[in-house]
């Protein structure tokens, strides 16, 4: 079970939206950007492409209803590994059949990728490098012996590893804010998935939550800490 083990002092940073841009505030008293927001900032023409094509060939309306929803899910879900991981206890499943899924998602989280976590050093980190950008990741300990950033994901449907080059990008990024406050030298990123399980007409479940993990290290990972570099240079390049 993975272990709460507050090894750090993690300072909050406050958030505020600026322009439509999220912004944290660092101890230092200066606002700077949050890594979805330079993600967001320097996405490729490409991929800004292919979401404007899914939102027209499903129409904007039901687009929008299928990420609120999903957002939803993603919430809830990590609402139940928050509390896991501070009581060491899964809450007891939900009557509510909208919640049941999040519930059962947390459940696959934990007994299949948790169980391989030796301890977390705190859920909802929040994380800055100095005067460059700022972040929330969901925990940071230790993964198979390892210095790791963990960072739990719900997706609608499974996703391979080529499609999640961003969710590699952003483990990037707070583990170089951690490791520059925190003098770690952390250099792998772990990604917790939880695939919703379907539901009927109503809503109700019909079957059981896949759970997919991803890790990045090694040669890998310092690729995507030099593309990381590379998208905040370009961010900041943009505000010229």
């Amino acid at each position: 079970m993975a272990k709460l083990n507050p090894r750090y002092n993690y300072v909050a940073i406050p958030r505020t939206t600026v322009e439509g841009q999220r912004l944290y505030t660092t101890p230092e008293g200066i606002a700077v950007p949050s890594v979805t927001t330079v993600l967001s900032a320097t996405e490729p023409e490409e991929k800004k492409q292919a979401l404007q094509n899914w939102k027209n060939r499903v129409g904007h309306e039901r687009a929008q209803q299928i990420t609120t929803e999903a957002a939803n899910r993603g919430t809830r879900m990590h609402t139940y590994l928050e509390e896991y991981v501070k009581t060491g206890a899964l809450k007891p499943e939900p009557g509510n059949p909208f919640a049941k899924p999040s519930w059962h998602m947390a459940q696959a989280v934990i007994e299949q990728g948790l169980t391989r976590v030796d301890e977390l050093w705190g859920v909802e980190v929040p994380l800055y490098f100095p005067q460059t950008y700022a972040g929330t990741t969901d925990g940071c300990g230790i993964h198979q012996g390892q210095e790791a950033i963990i960072d739990y994901k719900q997706t609608n449907k499974p996703k391979k590893r080529e499609w999640i080059e961003s969710y590699f990008t952003q483990l990037a990024a707070y583990a170089e804010a951690h490791n520059e406050i925190h003098g770690t030298n952390i250099k792998k990123g772990v990604i917790l998935m939880a695939v919703q399980p379907q539901v009927d007409r109503d809503g109700l479940m019909t079957g059981k939550p896949e759970y997919l993990e991803f890790i990045v290290e090694g040669q890998e990972f310092e690729m995507y800490r030099q593309l990381w570099w590379h998208r905040v240079e370009q961010y900041y390049k943009q505000l010229i």
